[in-house]
């Protein structure tokens, strides 16, 4: 089995207006797929993000406040999971809760060092 990063992102959850009830619908909804990923023995970790951060960039090691992006392209959080290949991470991915609110998950290989 291959270890496989989702990263989640968006979700009409998160954007500004949005009722607490309905993010916290989202995050119910969150645990109990990944509670049955854990059962099957393909949940290996993951949490989920904060909104705000620091960004440090180039040669002079610049500190800026961020992250600086659109909504729907912040990163909420993440999981990984153990897959054979990528084709059944996929699948595993499109069971996400997220999805069904517009969100996306970005599904990728954890190299081995």
């Amino acid at each position: 089995m291959e270890k496989f990063i989702l990263l989640f992102r968006g979700g009409d959850e998160h954007k500004p207006g949005q009722s607490p009830e309905a993010l916290q619908a989202l995050v119910q909804k969150m645990m109990s797929w990944i509670g049955g990923l854990a059962a099957k023995g393909q949940h290996v970790g993951g949490e989920p993000l904060q909104r705000t951060g620091k960004q440090v960039s180039g040669t002079n090691k610049t500190v800026t406040d961020g992250p600086f992006v659109e909504a729907k392209e912040i990163i909420g959080g993440y999981t990984i999971v153990l897959a054979k290949d990528i084709n059944e991470a996929v699948e595993l991915a499109k069971a996400c809760p997220i999805l069904d609110s517009n969100g996306s998950v970005e599904v990728r290989l954890l190299q081995k060092m």
